[in-house]
Order: structure tokens, then C-alpha cells, then sequence
């Protein structure tokens, strides 16, 4: 079951959720982005390992903890690894007072409709069993919109309060991500769509249950106040989907009530051969300004 604390950590303390999830698929552009080039590695085991690496490195930084990162979103692999012999979710709670969240999807299917639904998910209740186990706070699963095409959000939006119920379920809180491609011509059309079939399935959900959402930085300021607002959210966080930090900073200092949750953004900067205190120092001026711009709405 959720931790009331965490609960309330999440509720409402200032600061942002880090994104540390990236997964088979994004880890070799992560890897690449932190000066390990693919000849560094022979096999995915060799290539989770130094992923491991780089994110034990950021948690253990002393520039990550609770005042300024109130959660953050981890890989599977990472979640049964350990930091100093802890498991990664007891050390971020304990060591760092960030709660942690694990990444449950398997990826996306392939476009339709203008959209990529969830792959299937059939070990979801062994998973969400074994992240329960491990002192996980809540989940997160990413579609992706790449058109405003009605049927297709109304289809990934039901898809992803479905799963949703099913994680509530288990005592875990669900990051809804229907994420909207931040290079399509009709993004602003695409997220009012969107906004209205969130509202939908949240005027639906069953009263005293409550999700979180994680939505794409939108094209008018203020497009997903309502569903800040709105009593069954616990919160509204904001991914960079691509944007620079510098222009995410920018957009998301527009919404009133949004929060960080970056990935690519939040690492922007780091390198594989930086010292620890260039690492550190480089990772607490990319900290307090992703902190800045989500306290500022």
C-alpha cells in the first residue's frame, strides 16, 4: 500500500520527479549521451551494468536528494539492483528521501490510428507484486500521440486508465503518460482531444482513488490546468519530450502546477569522464534549475 508520507511528499512538496527509466531500446542514446560509446560493451548485460553505473552515480550525487527531488522513475533492471547494498528503492527513500516509481511498460506497439498503444503487458500482477515488495511507491507506462485523431487518443486514454485500475489495485499510484509528439503539426488540437478524454476517464474513475499524470509540455500555457486541479490527481508532472532543458524550463515556468519529470533534460550535460566534483557540480546546476522552473507555475 502507499506510504502516507510518500504520499503526501508527492501531494505537494516543491521540487520535481526524475526520470531515470530509460530502457532496452533508449539505453544505448543515454549511454552515447554520457560519453559510452557502443564499443564499450559486448552484450545487454555489459551495456545494463553501465547504465547501473551512471544512475547509481547520479542517486549517490550529493546534489540528489528529497529537497529539491521529491520522486523518481526507475528501470526494472535498476530496480533489482542495488546502491552500497541496498536495493536501489530502499536506498532512494532512506538514503535520499525520494520516493521511488518503476516503469512498467513494455513498450509500444506499432502506429495506429495515429497513435502507439501499450504492447501487451502479461506478467503485469507479477511485476506490480514484485515492485510492491520492494518498497515501490507508483508506476509509470508511456503511449505516444503522433496525430489528433480522436478515435486513436480516446483509444491510448482508455488503454491507459484500464491499466491504471489494475495498479491502483495493488496499493501502487499510476502515472498515466499519454505523450504527445512535440513535432507534429496539430499538437495544440491533439492535447485539447486529449484533455477532454483524461477528463472523461477521470469523471469515471471510482471515488477516493486518485492517478497521477505525466503529459507532454503543451502549446498554450495552462491547457491541463483543469486537470491539476481536478480531485482525483495527485499531480500533473511534465516530460521534455525532446525539448532542450533551456526551453522546457521555459515552458513548463508557464504552467501553473505542472512539475518536472525529465529524463534527457535532467542528465543533459553529463559525462562519463568528468570528475566527481564536475560531475556533481554539473548535475546540482541542472537540478536546481529544472527545481526553479517547476516551483515558478
Amino acid at each position: 500500500m502507499t506510504d502516507q508520507k510518500q504520499t503526501e511528499q508527492i501531494r505537494s512538496a516543491d521540487g520535481f520527479i526524475a526520470a531515470l527509466d530509460q530502457s532496452g531500446g533508449s539505453t544505448p542514446k543515454a549511454l552515447q549521451l554520457y560519453g559510452i560509446e557502443a564499443d564499450a560493451y559486448s552484450s545487454d548485460a555489459e551495456m545494463f551494468d553501465l547504465i547501473h553505473q551512471m544512475r547509481a552515480r547520479i542517486i549517490k550525487s550529493k546534489g540528489f536528494n528529497g529537497n529539491r527531488i521529491i520522486g523518481a522513475i526507475l528501470f526494472e533492471r535498476t530496480m533489482d539492483g542495488d546502491i552500497d547494498g541496498k536495493p536501489t528503492a530502499t536506498y532512494l527513500w532512506e538514503d535520499c528521501q525520494v520516493v521511488p516509481f518503476l516503469k512498467v511498460d513494455k513498450g509500444l506497439a506499432d502506429e495506429e490510428d495515429g497513435v502507439r498503444m501499450l504492447k501487451p503487458m502479461p506478467d503485469l500482477d507479477a511485476l506490480l507484486e514484485k515492485a510492491v515488495s520492494k518498497g515501490i511507491f507508483g508506476t509509470k507506462m508511456r503511449s505516444v500521440i503522433d496525430a489528433a485523431s480522436p478515435t486513436g487518443i480516446a483509444a491510448v486514454v482508455a488503454q491507459q486508465f484500464e491499466i491504471g485500475k489494475q495498479i491502483l489495485g495493488h496499493g501502487l499510484m499510476p502515472i498515466i503518460e499519454p505523450e504527445v509528439t512535440i513535432t507534429i503539426a496539430d499538437k495544440a488540437e491533439a492535447e485539447n482531444i486529449l484533455l477532454a478524454e483524461i477528463t472523461k476517464q477521470l469523471d469515471a474513475l471510482e471515488d477516493g482513488k486518485q492517478v497521477m499524470l505525466k503529459l507532454t509540455l503543451p502549446e498554450v500555457a495552462n491547457t491541463y490546468k483543469p486537470l491539476v486541479d481536478h480531485p482525483k490527481v495527485l499531480r500533473v508532472v511534465a516530460l521534455s519530450g525532446g525539448y532542450s532543458r533551456e526551453e522546457a524550463n521555459t515552458r513548463l515556468s508557464q504552467n501553473t502546477g505542472m512539475i518536472a519529470s525529465f529524463s534527457r533534460a535532467l542528465t543533459e550535460g553529463l559525462s562519463a569522464q568528468q570528475s566527481d566534483e564536475e560531475f556533481d557540480a554539473t548535475l546540482d546546476a541542472s537540478v536546481q534549475s529544472i527545481y526553479d522552473a517547476s516551483v515558478a507555475g
